[in-house]
């Protein structure tokens, strides 16, 4: 089963810029399909791989960062090839 995940990491400190980065590099070498726009990242790819990355990857910038905020939807499928009709 396929997924889509969009997520947005919101360190809450000043230096807030580096966490995010680091954040996105990471998700970027995972080989999944990783897109990114100025207000979240989306991550698509098969339901266990994702959600295996996401498990690390999340641990791994709360354990690095002092205050941070994750928020994530997750649709039942791939949605990267999404183009509006209107």
């Amino acid at each position: 089963m396929n997924i889509s995940v969009e997520l947005t990491l919101t360190p809450l400190q000043d230096d807030f810029e580096s966490p995010i980065i680091e954040f996105i590099k990471r998700l970027r070498s995972s080989g999944l399909k990783v897109l990114e726009n100025p207000l979240s990242t989306q991550v698509y790819g098969e339901y266990d791989k994702v959600m295996g990355l996401l498990h690390t990857e999340i641990k791994s910038s709360f354990e690095s960062t002092g205050n941070i905020l994750l928020q994530m939807k997750i649709v039942k499928s791939d949605r990267s090839d999404y183009e509006p009709h209107f």
